[in-house]
């Protein structure tokens, strides 16, 4: 099972989580919890991060991690 301290806060690298402190936490499992399909929706857009896009795996993790639940 995907969890969000071991495998999805990971994804986020330290200049994403400055870039959207603004908005939400991404190191943060309530922020990222609460905004995941509009996260999910920008990542799969490539348009997050803003340099460069997600490898298709970590977005299939990411998604992974919503359909089972957003495991903590």
């Amino acid at each position: 099972m995907t969890s969000f301290a071991a495998d999805i806060a990971p994804l986020f690298r330290d200049q994403d989580v400055g870039a959207m402190k603004m908005m939400f936490d991404l190191h943060d499992y309530d922020d990222v919890m609460e905004n995941a399909d509009a996260i999910l929706e920008t990542v799969e857009a490539g348009s997050m991060p803003c340099d460069q896009t997600w490898p298709a795996d970590h977005v299939q993790l990411f998604r992974s991690w919503i359909g089972e639940g957003m495991p903590a």
